[in-house]
């Protein structure tokens, strides 16, 4: 009787490592969107935690780098995020003014 499992498989070439580890997690499209619907999120609530969310969201999106091909949607979650972090910001120095305006 022959064990399938625990190093005896039936495959003569197995997936290479890389290949298997390329298929784990989410996909740079799906960074992107969800970079992009935390940037548009982040301006109506908690702009100063989604904005740098959308940031990550966007650079990971865009495979770590500025050459070559973007995506557009991590593109914009990027630039979104990080004009939603400017103005949480500005808003939490404006809170703590005496004045307690936006400037």
């Amino acid at each position: 009787m022959m064990m399938a499992g625990f190093g005896h498989g039936t495959r003569r070439y197995p997936r290479s490592r890389g290949r298997t580890w390329s298929r784990t997690g989410p996909d740079r499209a799906t960074l992107g969107i969800v970079g992009l619907v935390c940037a548009i999120a982040g301006f109506f609530v908690l702009g100063i935690i989604l904005g740098p969310v959308a940031i990550v969201c966007g650079w990971l999106g865009m495979g770590r780098s500025w050459a070559g091909a973007r995506p557009l949607p991590a593109l914009i979650a990027l630039v979104l995020g990080a004009i939603d972090t400017l103005l949480a910001v500005i808003w939490l120095i404006g809170m703590a003014s005496p004045g307690n305006g936006l400037l």
